[in-house]
């Protein structure tokens, strides 16, 4: 059944707030404001062998006035929830406008964007996390450590459950005003197996994704914890003696499970205009991917097909409407291979001479000015694609790879490496066992053009994670990728612990 936003949250003075802000900035002479009121309320827990570690559970509440005056961006943000407080904010915001004027070489415009009076959209979920007492997630976390430390092998497990619930109210200088409220959870369990002669430990942890869902993903709604926890310590086992991988070229045959990282790394942050433009460069780099390449540049192949999505159901990154009052929506990235667009805030899309924005802008909390955040990007599954384990079958020598681990790109997004949780050795068209110390190597371009077939949507999934940094200050950003297993040919594979010099 669909929820309402929380009355206790739409009790705050929002429209009074907002209205103070926004007519003091029309005063002080604004060409745009806008407001955010937020609550923002976080909760992590943490369990080492069933016992409970660590518990966090903390809100975030204030009210953000940004304002364009002269050309010029000004922000200013506070924790009081009054009509005077919010005024002076908007005071402070010009003031910094002001400040900064001198050194504003382009003046700010942004895309148009039609009004969207008194909005309101709820992300889809059953049941408020927050609604369940803390010793219940416990108990289920503790249980599920326990079932895993009684099988042969697993000697430790570590096990986190993390839960959010954002609420945000919006208006701006044009009329638009919107209230949004989305959840997101996310657990985890990782067994370690230690090796009683050298000292030497190894890990394997679930597979199951953060997502925007509630509590119900916890007990079984949206994935088979009970399976993939019976079989996890034979997997443990399985990789704690299996050899180390002979490097050189494979076949690869990627679970969603580990491409959506691949995909977040080489392709998301790749298509966000700001880093394409040069205007993102500190905090992990730019983009190869430039606005002189858009409809020319061969990104991979021809069964390539990539698209941003802020409405995707459970997605991380979907809303209703982003920071700049944008409606959420879907739109190409990659088309056949080749780059289609790029993800947008009102202010790039203008500096790119686009009409309307696709809806990136996003702030990770009321003290913070928005910035442009990925959306859901996503690689699309084959329509009459095959299964997992036909793609395994067209395989003579390969590996199949699943989980995500560890990753390193460069600056421009382009020279990459991933590791996995679990690396398969094919043989034949048949799986022969784990591998390990492996990862792949190569650069998008090459990667991407070595897609050679796509599994059917049965093989999609959503994957993600909580933490997406970019900014300074840092600012993380909830985002979900899709995508089906895959095949690629001919991929380099390093062996990790030679390439260390061990």
């Amino acid at each position: 059944m669909p929820h309402a936003v929380d009355e206790d949250f739409r009790a705050l003075p929002l429209r009074d707030l907002a209205d103070a802000a926004l007519s003091r900035a029309e005063q002080l002479g604004a060409s745009h404001a806008d407001v955010r009121v937020e609550r923002i309320r976080a909760g992590t827990l943490q369990l080492h062998d069933g016992r409970l570690l660590g518990s966090h559970d903390g809100e975030d509440v204030g009210v953000a006035v940004r304002v364009v005056h002269d050309g010029t961006w000004g922000f200013a943000a506070g924790v009081q929830l009054t009509v005077d407080a919010v005024a002076r904010l908007a005071d402070l915001a010009v003031d910094v406008a002001k400040v900064s004027r001198p050194v504003n070489t382009e003046p700010i415009e942004l895309a148009a964007e039609g009004v969207h009076a008194d909005a309101t959209w709820v992300s889809a979920y059953d049941v408020d996390p927050f609604s369940v007492p803390e010793r219940d997630t416990v108990a289920l976390l503790a249980d599920r450590s326990g079932l895993l430390l009684r099988a042969s092998g697993v000697d430790h497990v570590d096990a986190l459950a993390r839960q959010v619930k954002e609420q945000k109210f919006y208006a701006d200088s044009a009329g638009t005003s919107t209230t949004q409220q989305r959840v997101r959870v996310a657990a985890s369990l990782t067994g370690v197996h230690v090796d009683r002669d050298s000292g030497d430990f190894t890990t394997l942890r679930t597979l199951a994704p953060p997502v925007g869902r509630g509590r119900e993903y916890l007990t079984g709604t949206g994935w088979d914890w009970d399976s993939e926890l019976a079989e996890l310590p034979e997997l443990l086992a399985e990789k704690a003696a299996a050899p180390s991988v002979e490097p050189g070229s494979y076949d690869l045959v990627v679970d969603p499970t580990n491409l959506w990282l691949t995909i977040h790394e080489s392709v998301g942050h790749a298509t966000e205009l700001d880093r394409a433009l040069g205007y993102e460069a500190n905090y992990a780099g730019m983009s190869f991917a430039t606005p002189d390449k858009l409809g020319s540049l061969q990104y991979g192949s021809a069964a390539m097909q990539v698209t941003g999505d802020r409405t995707t159901e459970y997605g991380l990154a979907s809303v209703g409407f982003d920071d700049d009052g944008v409606a959420a929506q879907r739109w190409e990235l990659i088309r056949d291979g080749v780059l289609a667009g790029y993800q947008l805030d009102r202010r790039t899309a203008a500096l790119h001479g686009l009409e309307r924005s696709n809806g990136c802008a996003f702030a990770d909390s009321p003290g913070h000015v928005p910035l442009q955040r990925m959306a859901n990007v996503s690689l699309q599954p084959a329509a009459d694609g095959p299964s997992t384990e036909e793609l395994i079958a067209s395989v003579e020598r390969g590996l199949y790879v699943v989980g995500d681990k560890s990753w390193s790109i460069d600056m421009q997004r382009y020279n990459f490496q991933f590791t996995g949780q679990r690396f398969f050795l094919i043989r034949n068209g048949r799986l022969a066992g784990q591998v390990d110390d492996a990862a792949y190597q190569s650069t998008t371009t090459e990667f991407w053009g070595s897609l050679a077939a796509l599994g059917g949507p049965a093989t999609y999934q959503l994957g993600g994670a909580f933490n997406c940094g970019k900014g300074q200050p840092g600012q993380v950003a909830p985002v979900s990728h899709g995508c089906p297993s895959a095949l690629f040919r001919g991929v380099r594979i390093l062996n990790t612990v030679q390439e260390g010099g061990r």
